[in-house]
C-alpha cells in the first residue's frame, strides 16, 4: 500500500462536483482522503460526485471513509455518489450492504445525468 492519494476537482455545468480519485485508499490515507473530500463539501460543493475509476485498492478503512464522506454530505443538505466503481470495490460494497446506501453508476457521465435528472424531478 502507498501513502499518496490524488483528490481532483473537476468542474461541471451543474450543482453536482465530481472529484476524481486516484490511488489506494488503506488504512494510511483513507483519513486524508476523507478530509479533503469533507473540505469539498464544507467549500459548497454538497452534492459530490466521486470517480473512482483509478482506485486500484480499497480497504475496510477506505469504506469507512466513503461512508463518513456520505455521512459529511448529508449533514450539509447534499449527497454522495460514486462513479466507475472497480469490480472489487463495487464487490465490498455489495457484501457490506454499502451500496444501497451509496448510489454507484458505470460512468460519471451517467452519475451526472442521474443528478441532473433528480434536480428536474418535481
Amino acid at each position: 500500500m502507498t501513502d499518496d492519494i490524488e483528490l481532483t476537482l473537476t468542474p461541471t455545468p451543474g450543482p453536482a462536483a465530481v472529484a476524481t480519485v486516484t490511488g489506494e485508499i488503506d488504512l494510511h490515507n483513507a483519513p486524508g482522503l476523507r478530509t479533503r473530500a469533507l473540505e469539498l463539501i464544507n467549500q459548497g460543493h454538497h452534492h459530490l460526485i466521486l470517480d473512482l475509476s483509478g482506485v486500484g485498492f480499497c480497504d475496510s478503512a477506505g469504506l469507512g471513509a466513503l461512508i463518513g464522506i456520505w455521512h459529511g454530505a448529508q449533514a450539509a443538505g447534499g449527497s454522495l455518489a460514486l462513479a466507475a466503481v472497480p469490480d472489487r470495490l463495487m464487490r465490498m460494497l455489495t457484501l457490506t450492504g454499502v451500496d444501497s446506501l451509496l448510489p454507484h453508476y458505470r460512468s460519471t457521465a451517467d452519475a451526472l445525468s442521474a443528478h441532473q435528472d433528480a434536480a428536474d424531478a418535481p
